[in-house]
């Protein structure tokens, strides 16, 4: 159940982030600082309840990665469907972290290339122009952040203390999203139910899906973790024909199908490799 929650809560950073921004209910910039604010105020109210030991860590490098995330998450949201949204970021982190592992000199196996392979042309199938195609911009932009996102999860593997460096890293976060904050001063708004949605995706979707993320983690394998993820984009879509009446296109389904066999091809050569390790040990 704990598990159904998390992903519940990832999916609906992109539907509070597509209603919020594609109703005009306020700007990217004032979301995206709304989101760390009220995100970073979250954690630390969790963490004191956790830890009373709770300290600051220096967090600049993921701190600027996560405010990249985020900033660029919310950019995009701007002209993108939530499903399509959640299918290119996914994407993207999954074929980032299948290349960073390629470029630790991790064996490249038939079934992970052939995976990484069939989520590439998943993806380009889902960009080609059309009538249906998402705006190439704010599909760069959504690839940003996943680039983004990516490089956070890689820069915090191995913390013994991951809801810590999180929290840290929240913090951190919020002079990066002020810059721009700042600068984009004349294109300001926001109204009352702009406010609750950022601060829902910044307090629940995202603090608290984090940290009941990382109560779950220790609990199952790495493989049902990576995997269990694949529901998000689904997840995002359902959310967005309810709450947005986004349309479900062929062109969607055989993108996202695509791309979700070519993510468990990948996640599964991991599986393989593990399981003729441990056989010949």
């Amino acid at each position: 159940m704990q598990l159904v929650l998390v992903m519940i809560a990832f999916a609906a950073n992109s539907v509070l982030c597509r209603l919020a921004l594609g109703h005009g209910h306020i700007d990217d910039t004032s979301f995206s600082l709304l989101r760390v604010v009220s995100g970073a105020a979250a954690l630390l109210l969790i963490n004191r309840l956790v830890s009373r030991q709770w300290s600051f860590r220096c967090a600049w490098r993921h701190g600027f990665l996560l405010a990249i995330y985020i900033s660029a998450f919310s950019l995009a949201y701007r002209h993108l469907d939530s499903g399509i949204g959640a299918l290119i970021l996914f994407g993207t982190v999954q074929i980032t972290m299948v290349l960073h592992g390629f470029w630790r000199k991790e064996r490249l196996t038939w079934m992970k290339a052939s995976g990484m392979g069939l989520a590439v042309v998943g993806t380009i199938i889902l960009l080609l122009p059309g009538t249906n195609s998402p705006p190439l911009t704010s599909a760069l932009l959504m690839m940003l952040s996943g680039l983004a996102w990516a490089g956070f999860t890689i820069a915090g593997q191995g913390q013994r203390q991951p809801l810590s460096l999180t929290t840290s890293s929240f913090l951190a976060a919020i002079p990066f999203v002020v810059l721009p904050f700042l600068v984009q001063q004349s294109q300001w708004h926001i109204d009352e139910r702009g406010l609750m949605l950022s601060v829902a995706s910044g307090a629940l979707a995202s603090a608290c899906g984090y940290a009941l993320w990382y109560r779950v983690v220790p609990k199952i394998d790495s493989m049902t973790a990576s995997t269990a993820q694949l529901s998000v984009p689904c997840l995002a879509t359902i959310g967005g024909l309810i709450f947005l009446h986004e349309p479900l296109t062929l062109r969607m389904v055989v993108s996202m199908v695509t791309v979700l066999v070519g993510i468990l091809l990948m996640l599964n050569s991991r599986r393989v490799r593990s399981t003729s390790i441990s056989s010949n040990e």
